[in-house]
């Protein structure tokens, strides 16, 4: 039955993906939930899977609470013993220690090539020892698809394999499957506090080929702890006036969304179709309040990319037939996201210009996370064909300094995530600002008025200085 069910799932989606981003899945190296006959599960030692790296290998890294720590703590080791050099690894988050980020003596050999940054990498790439790649999460898929980053080897995380021999990547499907299903080779670690999940993170067993078992570790949590008051107002404002009964949300990570959620209790027929997916999501699966009844593509499954939590979060999804985890080249189109009913899109940012560009990546030029799935589910929400969508941006007013994050000009340096023309709502502890229809002059009136009161009188003279005129509601 769940065999049956995976192959109709992994069909679906797969249809999806060819009509969306023009790739075949027959351009891969491999299908990852096919059988290879004859080949069965090879165990081995960390230091043997290890020694099939060679210098100038790129290698993709399973990334978030799936991070592959054994896998590089033995690269690192071996890459001064073996002298191998100039190996690249691919990756978005990692969780856990990094030493080849932070110790020169592996630095100088293994370079990260980061598509979003992290606590382990802002530093290392900051310093020039690590790479930021700009891309949306959509098309880190199509980095690997279309070759733009060949890979030598992936290194997974799986679940151990059940009595047809497949296993799962998990919480993190993201690019990882396409990572995988691209590599001239495999090698995994099996972790038998991988839940198991359904979608794009199935994998047989006769697709890896070179497995090492770790029992001692559990797979990554992430705690984010309680919000403040301001960000609880602020979830408080959305889930109370933007979200509608039956609409289908995005959710980012971090106290903002997860207050949000929190302020749903009595809404209905709510859908889930995002890019990542937290904590947050199991009362309101529990009571009936998440019920994906209305979404318009694959109703009745709350689809997601990746997933980060605590344990509690980790067994909620395991063998959970109501989660799909599909690969980020089908959360994050623009075409599927469009398609759902009632979107809504709820995304935070680090500041916001007066006229409505939103930064999201950088402090002035220093690279602080990177684009994410923030402009593909903007987008996407703000051309969605029923007409009732919602693309949200979220932040606090000041920080944690006491400076406005509402600024006449973003800072030098900066880059533009999301741009003017795409927002729709931007909301502070003090408000929402609707943008959408809005000239330049109405918007920094929009944004003034959700501005910390601290700070709107000299937000008031910047936007005369920049538009020659006063703002003005009307």
């Amino acid at each position: 039955m769940w065999r049956a069910f995976m192959e109709m799932l992994s069909r679906s989606l797969a249809i999806s993906r060819r009509h969306i981003s023009g790739i075949s899945p027959s351009q891969a190296v491999r299908t990852l939930s096919n059988p290879i006959e004859g080949k069965s599960a090879y165990y081995t030692s960390v230091e043997n899977a290890i020694s099939e790296i060679k210098s100038g290998d790129s290698i993709h890294v399973h990334s978030c609470a799936a991070t592959t720590t054994e896998l590089l703590d033995e690269l690192c080791k071996q890459s001064v013993i073996r002298d191998l050099n100039d190996v690249t690894l691919s990756h978005i988050i990692t969780m856990g220690k990094a030493d080849w980020l932070t110790k020169p003596e592996f630095s100088s050999r293994i370079r990260s090539n980061c598509f979003f940054l992290d606590g382990n990498t802002r530093k290392p790439v900051g310093n020039g020892t690590a790479d930021f790649l700009p891309v949306f999460l959509y098309d880190t898929v199509r980095l690997y698809d279309e070759k733009i980053i060949p890979v030598d080897v992936a290194f997974l995380t799986v679940s151990p394999p059940d009595a047809h021999g497949y296993c799962s990547m998990g919480v993190s499907a993201d690019c990882s499957s396409a990572g995988a299903r691209n590599a001239k080779k495999i090698i995994a670690i099996e972790n038998p506090s991988m839940p198991r999940t359904f979608g794009d993170t199935v994998i047989h067993v006769s697709q890896i080929d070179a497995i090492v078992k770790v029992n001692e570790r559990s797979i990554y949590e992430f705690n984010q702890g309680k919000g403040s008051e301001e960000e609880k107002a602020i979830g408080k404002l959305i889930a109370e006036n933007l979200v509608d009964n039956g609409a289908t949300l995005q959710l980012g990570i971090g106290a903002i969304p997860d207050s949000t959620l929190a302020g749903m209790h009595h809404h209905k027929d709510l859908g889930i179709h995002s890019e990542m997916i937290s904590d947050g999501v199991i009362d309101l699966i529990k009571k009936g309040i998440i019920t994906n009844n209305k979404k318009t593509v694959l109703p009745g499954q709350v689809v997601t990319s990746f997933a980060m939590g605590s344990k509690k979060f980790y067994d909620f999804l395991d063998g959970n037939p109501q989660f799909t985890f599909a690969s980020a080249g089908y959360t994050n189109s623009v075409h599927v996201i469009s398609d759902q009913h009632k979107m809504t899109a709820i995304n935070s940012c680090i500041e916001v210009d007066l006229t409505g560009q939103i930064c999201s990546d950088s402090i002035g030029p220093t690279i602080y996370s990177g684009y994410g799935g923030q402009v593909d589910f903007i987008a996407g929400t703000a051309l969605a064909k029923d007409r009732q969508s919602k693309p949200i941006i979220a932040l606090t007013s000041q920080t944690n300094k006491g400076q406005s994050k509402i600024v006449p000009f973003l800072k030098e340096g900066s880059g533009v995530v999301t741009t003017r023309g795409h927002v729709r709502y931007v909301v502070t502890e003090y408000g929402i600002a609707q943008l959408w229809g809005k000239n330049l002059r109405q918007r920094a009136y929009e944004l003034i008025n959700i501005a910390h009161p601290n700070h709107r009188a000299q937000l008031e003279k910047a936007a005369f200085e920049r538009l020659k005129c006063m703002p003005s509601k009307d």
